[in-house]
């Protein structure tokens, strides 16, 4: 099956944002309510952490940000989350939003698509990130499967169709020996078919850069928009960016290099820079 034969959808990219080619920061919380590390540490606390995260990605040129409970490891699977997770995940979006009123995603790990939903739904942000969205892959949760049925439905019955979903496609951190007999291309076709709105490429793990043949087998079998969800650097986004719609970015503009530290501004404003030479229109 060809990427011509799904009806097109608007760009999703463009809707959210204003502009076809996007740069997003990822905002990594401390640990939440009910996860191994918490430590009591009020929600007005997080909150304030996330809004100061946020700042700095938005305040270095970046067109929003994705908010993500990245501290709560080890991660639980899909449909395991306490409702402290959704709540807490949708208090602190809502806070980010407030204070800055750009484009905001979700995503709770590990796959954690309806509770991602639920979040992003009351803290008013636009998209969530799900990792495994079609087929199934093993993770170090465990066994991983697609998200899209349950999740869809879900979606559609609390009225929270306007959140669009960004779709990994052969995710980073798994195996792929479930897939294997699967191409690249008919893996980008599966998720597209079931409904995703955009396709994100990656690397092998956190902070690897997506090969550019990774990038062009998803972006030539997809009408979707196509952005790169890790290894991003002021170094290589002059060569990524224009193969893609946008770039989500943590690691390299962390001030240790690290998805556990600080966002530096100057090194956003160093990367965002970069990205409006390679053709990105900043905020």
């Amino acid at each position: 099956m060809s990427a011509g034969v799904f009806p097109t959808k608007p760009n999703a990219v463009a809707e959210l944002f204003g502009t076809d080619k996007v740069v997003i920061g990822v905002v990594h919380l401390p640990p939440l309510p009910g996860s191994p590390h918490y430590r009591g540490t009020p929600l007005d606390e997080i909150s304030r952490f996330a809004v100061e995260e946020a700042a700095g990605y938005l305040g270095g040129g970046c067109h929003g940000v994705i908010v993500e409970n990245h501290w709560d490891i080890p991660f639980l699977k899909p449909g395991e989350h306490g409702y402290e997770t959704a709540a807490a995940m949708a208090v602190v979006t809502e806070r980010v939003r407030a204070d800055s009123r750009a484009p905001l995603g979700v995503s709770v790990l590990s796959n954690a698509a309806e509770c991602s939903i639920a979040s992003a739904w009351a803290g008013g942000a636009g998209f969530v990130r799900v990792n495994q969205w079609a087929n199934a892959y093993v993770a170090n949760e465990g066994i991983i499967e697609g998200q899209a049925a349950h999740a869809a439905r879900y979606r559609s019955r609390i009225g929270a169709n306007p959140v669009k979903v960004f779709a990994d496609v052969h995710v980073k951190h798994g195996a792929h020996a479930i897939v294997a007999d699967r191409t690249l291309a008919e893996q980008t076709e599966d998720a597209e078919f079931f409904d995703a709105d955009v396709l994100i490429a990656t690397g092998s793990r956190t902070g690897d850069a997506a090969a550019l043949d990774e990038v062009a087998g998803i972006k030539d079998n997809t009408t979707l928009p196509v952005v790169i969800g890790s290894g991003i650097t002021a170094g290589n986004i002059g060569e990524l960016l224009p193969a893609c719609d946008g770039v989500i970015v943590a690691s390299s503009v962390k001030d240790n290099n690290r998805w556990w530290g600080r966002v530096d501004q100057a090194k956003v404003r160093q990367l965002t820079k970069a990205a409006e030479a390679a053709g990105a229109e900043l905020p």
